[in-house]
């Protein structure tokens, strides 16, 4: 089976590294789409890789797997939407565009809304095989955690809080919660990891980076992939991330401030100056560890660290039954937005 990683954004190699793993292990033949602003970040320099869509067309490929919301509808193969998070809520993750011929979803409840909507459209399948991205928890955890006793050790601390906010203006906490963060990094008991997206306003940056510069119990995280600062995090920080749903499925705390999700099973707070007292009754109470329960069991039940191998599986058995299409069906627009945005002859 030949498949195309295809990845328009840094945080698809996080949600993709997985799956190449298994396609390696299974002895695939792979190649990775990049967009070219990703030229300078993409971190698998042994692998095959091209920023063409001449040469994706040539590779022939049985599978492209995407993390993202768009794939030209002229490249052969099954097209297979994988997601690039967790938050439900989030305008446009139900979604249908058109592009993908396979949903695989993370769990019941994405499962669930993709279901109905396939019975609307009645032009793709939905399988559901968990999140490739939650499989590195797994394979990372005994060293991330020997990493975080180091840590706390070093500072003489008892918990390491992390703050992961969104970057979008409207939903962010970054400027309001500037003050408090400061605030509490002069408590020694917490070292403080702040791990901001890519896209997060210069602003934002400069000023927390500044703290990091001030407090030495706060460090400012640069490297791309998360996945490690939530597995060393005890509680984290956040607003309306989809980062949120990963930390809960670890089993741990989680603050917001502000967030839109209509049902929200964790603690959420509405005023900044609410930070630091939210903080020491999640350490010491953990109130909402039923709650936990409920997201973990309805967003991702799976912990076996497997679901990439669920997710070529499930490609092959839509192979199986359905064959390779050659290309894929699309209304007017949507072809002219793709083939505007992916030049076939690039």
């Amino acid at each position: 089976m030949k498949v195309v990683l295809f990845c328009q954004n840094a945080y698809a190699f996080g949600i993709m590294k997985p799956i190449r793993d298994e396609l390696k292990n299974e002895e695939h033949p792979y190649i990775w789409y990049i967009a070219p602003k990703l030229k300078e970040l993409f971190p698998f320099h042994n692998d095959p890789v091209t920023q063409s869509i001449k040469e994706l067309i040539s590779f022939d490929s049985d599978a492209i797997i995407c993390p993202g919301n768009e794939v030209p509808h002229y490249l052969k193969g099954v097209k297979v939407q994988i997601f690039h998070g967790l938050a439900g809520e989030k305008k446009g993750h139900f979604r249908i565009r058109h592009y993908f011929d396979l949903y695989l979803t993370q769990g019941p409840y994405f499962t669930n809304g993709f279901k109905k909507l396939q019975q609307k459209h009645k032009d793709f399948e939905v399988q559901e095989t968990g999140w490739s991205k939650l499989d590195t928890y797994v394979s990372i955890k005994e060293i991330a955690l020997q990493e975080k006793e180091n840590i706390l050790t070093h500072h003489k601390a008892s918990k390491v809080l992390l703050y992961a906010p969104t970057f979008s203006p409207s939903l962010t906490s970054a400027g309001d919660f500037f003050d408090k963060i400061k605030a509490l990094a002069q408590n020694k008991e917490y070292v403080i990891h702040i791990k901001f997206h890519d896209l997060m306003d210069t602003a934002h940056i400069k000023n927390y980076k500044s703290l990091a510069q001030t407090f030495d119990n706060v460090y400012f995280i640069e490297e791309r992939d998360i996945i490690k600062q939530l597995v060393i995090a005890d509680l984290l920080i956040s607003d309306t991330s989809s980062v949120i749903y990963e930390f809960l499925l670890l089993d741990k705390p989680v603050i917001t401030y502000n967030n839109i999700n209509s049902k929200i099973l964790w603690n959420n707070i509405d005023d900044a100056t609410q930070l630091e007292k939210a903080i020491k009754d999640n350490i010491s109470k953990d109130l909402f560890a039923p709650q936990r329960s409920e997201i973990i069991a309805s967003y991702h039940p799976y912990k076996d660290g497997k679901s990439s191998v669920r997710v070529l599986e499930s490609i092959k058995k839509y192979i199986d039954k359905c064959g390779i299409p050659s290309k894929r069906k699309l209304p007017l627009l949507r072809r002219w937005k793709i083939n505007k945005h992916f030049d076939k002859n690039s």
